[in-house]
């Protein structure tokens, strides 16, 4: 076996009870794109560039959000999926006698609408289509000699089909069809073959978004994989998943308790799940039920790695841009999702906006590592004394001074640690050597690493009372 520079986490330091790539991030997600390498998304890029760069896909609507909130470089990992979207049934208004249908596979959710703005039939009649609901409208075309009418970058064709009796009169002017589909999912051995892809990646990221819908068999897949990445090929990272999404006709506690048992049995440190979702304004202009997960990756992109994004002062969501949580009525469920790991977020009485709740991590009762804001700790601290402690593999050390030796070479692996107390990611931590290690033989250094954690205040109590200022006196 090679050898190489090992980590060990101890867990539980802290005693409580049961009951560089930093902020950058990847994206796992579906879209059309064909590549073999992840696609370097900016966040100065514009929603139409980062269009053009993953397709109208649902990978593109979460970098979005990501961009929108924060995220400065995004490596995206297009995936073809193996479950293919749905097309409901066309919806139309108006006079004419014509008749639409759609055909395709969609490459997303949408909602197309189509408008006649010129009457006729086919080669004559002429429309305006929109892909976002209505928020924003093509140029004039003409309805095409064939009757089809491919939507870029959907995947869908309009087939358009003149009234028999009387094919002049089968558009009318005001005519509208719409239609909404249903986005295609990854499988989650289509997750899992991209995950495996980052085993070797050169690229530096501090976490892993995996886009759309998913439940407890994928969670533990992708726990495993977290554990592979750090432990075989040193890769401390944590995942964001998305948590299903509540079926039609479903009662809110009915989904809480789905949410709850979908949940049990999943603990580690390093895997977070989003059941927050709220109707949201896009910065392309759509407003959408979403998964906040694509938020939360952005404001892991602004915060340091001590901070939590529950900081109401830092971080919240204006009430123009989320409209609602959703489902209707998940507000009296969001601290029982709290008490079960999941990342909700609520609303404060006496302030605008929406927040995070608790940044949660499907950590084990009585873990340290049970906040977003400690597990990045943990993880910085092992990539940055990684780095330091592989300058000093095959280093010399004297037999006459094991101890002395050992020690000043233990000082360079704590500079990372110095580092991260000056910069208040960490109070304060140190190194500890073990005494009398038989170098000679075993050929290992063998040190301790301790940090204490920046506190946080998660609660106020306030004691408020009259008093009166002419007791107690002279």
């Amino acid at each position: 076996m090679l050898r190489d520079v090992k980590t060990t986490i101890t867990d539980g330091g802290l005693g409580v009870g049961t009951a560089s790539g930093t902020g950058v991030h990847v994206k796992i997600g579906v879209s059309p794109v064909k590549s073999t390498a992840p696609i370097t998304i900016s966040g100065t890029m514009s929603p139409a560039k980062i269009k053009q760069l993953l397709g109208l896909s649902p990978l593109a609507d979460a970098v979005l959000d990501s961009v929108d909130n924060g995220s400065g470089k995004i490596y995206c990992i297009p995936v073809t999926p193996s479950v293919d979207g749905t097309v409901e049934a066309v919806q139309k208004t108006g006079s004419g006698t014509g008749e639409v249908t759609v055909t395709g596979k969609p490459n997303d959710a949408y909602e197309i609408i189509v408008k006649i703005t010129e009457s006729g039939g086919l080669n004559t009649a002429a429309l305006r289509y929109s892909v976002d609901g209505g928020y924003s409208f093509s140029d004039e075309v003409t309805v095409p000699l064939s009757g089809e009418l491919v939507i870029p970058e959907t995947g869908l064709t309009f087939k358009f089909t003149e009234a028999a009796t009387d094919p002049v009169n089968s558009f009318q002017v005001g005519d509208e069809f719409s239609v909404k589909s249903e986005a295609p999912q990854m499988s989650n051995q289509d997750v899992l073959d991209a995950l495996a892809t980052l085993r070797n990646a050169s690229i530096s990221f501090e976490f892993i978004h995996i886009v759309g819908d998913s439940s407890r068999a994928l969670w533990f897949a992708v726990a495993t994989e977290l554990t592979t990445l750090q432990e075989t090929y040193k890769k401390p990272v944590f995942a964001v998943l998305e948590a299903p999404r509540p079926e039609a006709g479903e009662t809110v506690d009915a989904y809480y308790q789905r949410l709850v048992d979908e949940r049990k049995g999943l603990s580690h440190t390093d895997v977070q799940v989003i059941a927050a979702r709220s109707l949201y304004t896009k910065s392309d202009g759509r407003t959408m039920d979403i998964n906040n997960a694509g938020i939360v990756c952005g404001w892991y992109s602004l915060a340091g790695v001590q901070q939590s994004i529950g900081e109401t002062k830092a971080f919240s969501i204006a009430e123009s841009k989320m409209l609602k949580l959703l489902p209707e009525g998940i507000e009296d469920y969001i601290g029982l999702l709290d008490d079960e790991k999941y990342l909700t977020f609520r609303k404060y009485e006496g302030l605008e906006g929406f927040y995070v709740t608790n940044a949660r991590m499907m950590a084990p009762d009585g873990s340290d590592y049970r906040y977003a804001e400690d597990v990045r700790v943990k993880n910085k601290l092992i990539r940055e004394t990684r780095k330091e402690a592989l300058k000093q593999l095959q280093g010399q050390v004297d037999m006459s001074d094991v101890q002395g030796s050992l020690e000043a070479i233990a000082k360079f692996i704590e500079t990372p640690i110095d580092d991260m107390a000056r910069a208040k990611e960490i109070s304060s931590g140190r190194i500890i050597v073990p005494q009398e290690q038989d170098i000679l033989v075993s050929e290992t250094l063998k040190v301790i690493i301790r940090f204490v954690p920046i506190g946080r205040i998660r609660e106020i109590d306030i004691d408020l009372g009259m008093e009166n200022p002419f007791t107690g006196g002279a």
